[in-house]
């Protein structure tokens, strides 16, 4: 029964209002920074972090793993937009 108690308080914790705002926010500015030609995830985390520093740690987390989320489909974009593999 601790895996599934572990993992329900996970999703609980994951699935609050603010910390989808994070995640939400994330994958937006990780996105807009992705669509950039040549700008990977981890220059974007390390442009972003600091947007992170007087966050509660685990809404940070959340919002690092949404740029890191964001930036990779944003990278995407930008290649089938300029017809690039």
């Amino acid at each position: 029964m601790t895996l599934l108690d572990n993992v329900l308080l996970g999703l609980s914790t994951a699935l609050t209002v603010s910390n989808l705002t994070y995640c939400f926010i994330g994958v937006f500015l990780g996105t807009l920074i992705g669509v950039i030609p040549g700008l990977g995830p981890m220059t974007a985390i390390a442009m972003l972090f600091p947007l992170t520093f007087h966050i509660e740690p685990t809404s940070a987390l959340i919002m690092l793993a949404g740029i890191w989320y964001g930036t990779g489909y944003g990278g995407r974009t930008a290649s089938l937009l300029l017809n690039l593999p």
